[in-house]
C-alpha cells in the first residue's frame, strides 16, 4: 500500500528470477530510493540466515510508488523476490498485504499510516495483513481485518516456508481513552462572559477570540469537554490522521482532539508536509480543536494561511509534482494580549505599537463571529459551572440544529450557506432589522453578517426557541463586539 496524503493506494509488485548475475532491480519506485530501498533489503535478507538468491532479479512495482517512499514496501519487495527465487512457495503470499520497514538486521520496524493502509486493503477485498507487531493493535482497529504481527524478516521466510504462518484474531484493538477530560470548566475563576462565549462556540462550531492578560489556555484546553463525543466516522477520521502522522498512541478516541502549537512552529508543522506526506498541527486539531495562544507571534504566512482552512475544512499543499489533501475541520480558538509586552506592571508600548501588534490578526479575525475578554482580576472570586452541565446545554442545542437540518447536507449552524441563511432560515424580523441597522452604522460589514445571523440561531437553540428574536440578534452582535467593544469588521 502506497499513501499520498490520506489516499491509500494498492500496489502490486512483481518479481522475476532469471539464471545469470546475483544482481537484484528494482523498477518502479523513486530514483533517490532505489539504491537505499536495494541496501536495506539485501542485508535484511542476508542478516536473517538466507543466503542471497543466485539468480537476476528483477522487481516491478506497479503503479508507480510516489516520490515519498517511507520504506512501508521493504517486506513486500523481500517477500516477493524470496518467492520468485524459490526460497518461499508463492501460493503461500498470494492474498496478502505486507507493510513494514526492513532494517539492517532483519528485524521489521513500525511504519506510520498502517490503520488508513488496512481499511483500505480490507475494503479492496484484502482482509489477511501482515504488519509490524508495533502497528498489530492500530491494525486491529479496522473490521474485518486479520492482523498477522511480525518482528523479523527470518520468522516470516521460517512461516512460509513450512506454511505454519498462522493468522492471529486474537489482536484487540487498543481501548480508546476516556471520553472525560481530567480539567473542567469550574477550575476557571470567574470570567464569565469568556464562558458564555465557550458555550456558544462549542454549541455550533464558531471560532473565537480572546483578548486579554487571563485564563485563555485554561479555556481553550477545557472546550474540547463540552463538545459532543465524536461520531463513530469522526473517530474514524482523527484515527487516521494521528496514524499518517506516527501518533497512533495519542488518538483521542471519541473525545474531540485539542492541537496547541507553539507560535515558533514552522508553516509545515502548521500545516504539513508534502514532503514528507504527514499532517501538520490544524488537521491533527480536526474534528476537533485548535488553539493559537499569543496568536501575534505567530509568523504572519501562517496567520493568513489559516483563512483558507477555515474556509474548506481541509488543507491543500503542492509540490514535488504532486498535490496532497488533509482534512482540516476545527473550532479555533486564538488568544491574544493587548500589546507585546510582557511586563504588564511597567508597560511602555505605545498606542501605534499595541495595533501593529493586533493588526496581525486582521484577516484571521475576519473569519471569527466570536469575542470574549479574559483578565485575573476576579480570581478566585466565584467558581463557575462544571464541563458536565455545560455539555448538556451544548448536546441539547445541537440535537435542536440537527433536526432543524434533517433534510439539509448540514449539520451545525455554522455549516449553513449565507444565501440559504436569508431565504430558508430567516430571523424574526425584528432581529433582522436590528443586524441590518448594525451593517447601515457601519458596525459590521456584508461579509460578516451572515456569521452574526448563525451565532443568533446558535443562541436561540442555546434557548430553545423555534427561531432567533431580538434578545438573540442583540447577543450575537454583543458576542461579535467583544473585548473591545468594536468587533473585527
Amino acid at each position: 500500500m502506497a499513501l499520498v496524503g490520506l489516499h491509500p493506494q494498492l500496489v502490486d509488485i512483481q518479481a522475476d528470477a532469471v539464471p545469470g548475475d546475483a544482481e537484484l532491480h528494482l523498477v518502479g519506485l523513486p530514483e533517490l530510493s532505489v539504491w537505499p530501498a536495494r541496501a536495506r533489503i539485501r542485508a535484511a535478507i542476508l542478516n536473517s540466515g538466507t543466503p542471497w538468491p543466485d539468480a537476476r532479479i528483477t522487481v516491478s512495482v506497479s503503479p508507480m510508488i510516489p516520490p515519498v517512499y517511507d520504506a512501508a514496501a521493504d517486506l513486500a519487495l523481500a517477500v516477493a523476490l524470496l518467492a520468485a527465487a524459490g526460497v518461499i512457495p508463492p501460493e503461500r503470499i498470494a492474498g496478502r498485504v505486507f507493510l513494514g520497514e526492513l532494517a539492517l538486521d532483519g528485524r521489521i520496524r513500525p511504519i506510520r499510516g498502517v490503520l488508513p493502509m488496512v481499511a483500505a486493503a480490507v475494503r479492496a477485498g484484502i482482509s489477511r495483513v501482515v504488519v509490524p507487531a508495533e502497528c498489530a493493535r492500530e491494525a486491529a482497529q479496522v473490521p474485518g481485518a486479520v492482523v498477522m504481527p511480525v518482528t523479523r524478516l527470518a520468522d516470516v521466510v521460517d512461516q512460509l516456508r513450512h506454511g505454519a504462518f498462522r493468522d492471529h484474531h486474537d489482536q484487540e484493538p487498543e481501548s480508546a481513552p476516556s471520553s472525560s477530560f481530567a480539567v473542567d470548566l469550574a477550575d476557571v475563576p470567574s470570567n464569565q462572559a469568556a464562558r458564555r462565549a465557550l458555550e456558544v462556540c462549542a454549541a455550533d462550531g464558531h471560532h473565537l477570540f480572546l483578548s486579554g492578560d487571563g485564563p485563555a489556555t485554561m479555556l481553550a484546553e477545557r472546550l474540547p469537554g463540552i463538545l459532543p463525543p465524536l461520531t463513530d466516522e469522526a473517530v474514524r477520521e482523527v484515527a487516521e490522521i494521528y496514524s499518517l502522522a506516527g501518533r497512533s498512541h495519542r488518538a483521542p478516541g471519541c473525545t474531540p482532539p485539542l492541537s496547541a502549537p507553539h507560535h515558533t512552529s514552522t508553516a509545515a508543522a502548521i500545516f504539513g508536509s508534502v514532503a514528507g506526506n504527514r499532517p501538520g498541527a490544524v488537521s491533527l486539531a480536526h474534528r476537533g480543536v485548535l488553539h493559537l495562544a499569543d496568536a501575534p507571534e505567530f509568523a504572519r504566512p501562517v496567520l493568513d494561511g489559516l483563512c483558507r482552512p477555515l474556509d474548506s475544512g481541509q488543507v491543500h499543499l503542492a509540490g514535488q509534482g504532486r498535490s496532497v489533501r488533509y482534512p482540516a475541520r476545527f473550532t479555533l480558538v486564538v488568544d491574544a494580549r493587548p500589546c507585546p509586552c510582557l511586563e504588564r506592571r511597567e508597560c511602555a508600548c505605545t498606542p501605534e505599537a499595541r495595533h501593529r501588534y493586533r493588526a496581525r490578526l486582521a484577516l484571521l479575525l475576519s473569519r471569527v463571529a466570536v469575542r470574549a475578554p479574559v483578565d485575573w482580576g476576579d480570581r478566585g472570586t466565584r467558581a463557575g459551572e462544571p464541563s458536565a452541565a455545560v455539555a448538556a446545554r451544548v448536546l441539547a442545542a445541537r440535537d435542536r440544529a440537527a433536526h432543524r437540518l434533517a433534510d439539509t447536507p448540514w449539520r451545525t449552524n455554522a455549516e449553513i450557506p449565507a444565501q440559504d441563511l436569508r431565504t430558508r432560515f430567516p430571523v424574526a424580523s425584528e432581529a433582522a432589522e436590528l443586524l441590518r441597522s448594525a451593517v447601515n452604522a457601519g458596525l459590521v460589514t456584508a461579509d460578516g453578517l451572515p456569521r452574526l445571523l448563525r451565532v443568533a440561531w446558535t443562541l436561540a437553540d442555546l434557548r430553545g426557541v423555534d427561531r432567533p428574536q431580538t434578545d438573540d440578534a442583540a447577543g450575537a452582535l454583543e458576542l461579535w463586539k467583544g473585548a473591545d467593544g468594536d468587533g473585527a469588521r
